[in-house]
Order: C-alpha cells, then sequence, then structure tokens
C-alpha cells in the first residue's frame, strides 16, 4: 500500500486531493493521495498499513509539523519512506541517515549544500478546495531561477546576489516574483524581462521526481544514492511518543 502526501508543490495535478480530509485513490497508480501532513498523520500511516510512503507537503503554522520520530517510527516497522521538496526535503536531510530516502535537489541542498534555513521551502497557498494554489514563492525557487540565469549569462554575479537580498527581504507570504521584480528594477535594468524566461519551479521538479519514484516509474535505488549512516538502531519509545501512538 502506497501514499502520497502533498498540496502546493503538486497543485492542479490529480494527486492533490480538491477537499480537506478526503482521499484520492488513484487505482492506476495504487496509490493514496492526502494532503499535506501534520504531526501525527505518517503514524497513522504506517498504522493503517501502507509501506510506502511519500512526504512532499507538510502544515507546519497553524499545526505542529510532522514529528521525526515519526518518520522513525514508520521506519521501524519496515516502511520505505520518501521525502522531496517541501517538508519533505527538510525530513529526508535530517532522517536519511537511519534510512529515510531523500530525492531532489532542494534535499540535496539541505543535506550536503549548506542550505539550513526551513523557511527557504515555506509558501502561503490555497486550501484543497482551491488546489492549494501557491500564493508566494519560496526561497529555493528563487536561488534555482537565479543559479539558471546567471549559468545563462542573462545576470551578473552581483546582479545575482543583489536580487537575492532583495527577495529575501521579504516576508515569505509576500514574497512574489512582482514584488521581487518591483524591488530590484530600482538597481538592474530589465530584471523581469531577463529573469522569466530561467523561472525554474525546483519545488514541482523534485515532488514529480518523487511521485515518479512512488508510482514506480523510476527505480527507487536510481534515488537512493546516500545509503544509511545507522543501519542498526532501535526506536526509542519515548512518553511524548507514546502519547502521539495512542
Amino acid at each position: 500500500m502506497k501514499i502520497l502526501f502533498a498540496g502546493p508543490s503538486l497543485s492542479g495535478t490529480e494527486f492533490v486531493p480538491l477537499c480537506s480530509g478526503e482521499d484520492v485513490l488513484l487505482s492506476a497508480h495504487e496509490l493514496t493521495c492526502r494532503g499535506p501532513a501534520r504531526c501525527g498523520d505518517i503514524t497513522h500511516a504506517v498504522d493503517q498499513g501502507f509501506r510506502e510512503i511519500g512526504l512532499v507537503d507538510g502544515r507546519f503554522e497553524d499545526v505542529a509539523a510532522v514529528w521525526h520520530k515519526e518518520i522513525l517510527y514508520a521506519l521501524s516497522e519496515g516502511a520505505t519512506i520518501y521525502g522531496a521538496a517541501s517538508m519533505g526535503a527538510l525530513r529526508a536531510a535530517e532522517c536519511y541517515p537511519f534510512g529515510m530516502i531523500g530525492i531532489g535537489e532542494v534535499f540535496e541542498r539541505y543535506a550536503f549544500g549548506g542550505l539550513e534555513d526551513d523557511a527557504a521551502v515555506a509558501q502561503v497557498h490555497a486550501p484543497a478546495e482551491f488546489g492549494y494554489i501557491a500564493f508566494s514563492e519560496a526561497m529555493v525557487t528563487i536561488d534555482a531561477t537565479l543559479e539558471r540565469a546567471k549559468a545563462a549569462g542573462t545576470i551578473t554575479l552581483e546582479e545575482l546576489l543583489y536580487v537575492r537580498a532583495a527577495a529575501n527581504s521579504i516576508f515569505f507570504k509576500e514574497r512574489t516574483w512582482q514584488r521581487i521584480f518591483d524591488n530590484a528594477s530600482l538597481e538592474i535594468v530589465d530584471v523581469a524581462e531577463r529573469l522569466k524566461p530561467h523561472v525554474c519551479n525546483i519545488k514541482r521538479h523534485d515532488a514529480t521526481l518523487l511521485v515518479e519514484t512512488l508510482t514506480g516509474q523510476r527505480p527507487a535505488e536510481e534515488m537512493n544514492q546516500h545509503g544509511n549512516y545507522f543501519s542498526s538502531w532501535t526506536l526509542n519509545e519515548t512518553s511524548q511518543w507514546l502519547k502521539l501512538k495512542i
């Protein structure tokens, strides 16, 4: 049994529920799809019998986020759990030494590229009934876009740093490309026209890789490049964990 937790990173696709609290069952992929995961959702999925779990998006502001302990619990029960793009990339960067499989560029940046700010993947978005459409841009998307523009020779390193600083100064809920272009245009000529061809939704890209892996379209071994640092460990059932488990 396979399950995917996703929202804004895959908005507009068949993998995202359009009603809060309800599952989408994709029989062609033998996959259950739920919205962004919150604390307890991974544990509940394991207890329901799911043994392949894809974590893309998660809730974090109005409720407690997915616990690392839940992921360790899933792994201890023999489940395979993938993480990418957003909350999934964060938890994979923290839990891959125990066996969680991180997928994509965002995961790589958190795990090995020096990215530390959890808010770099944060976005504000609509509820399920409106398809989890994102209203803001994540900093990982800004960074990926700027790096591609720099590689193409469209902007200089100095301009890249200026635009990045302008974007990072905007609160994540208000960070849109238009706000960024308006701020950067004070110093950089034709910044919007120069950057738009290179806009890269890296979260969507990574989430798609995870879906392809979860549905068997891409070999799981191809994604699991880092292995386990701790191949033998025992889940410590602390009192706080038991409260969540119950």
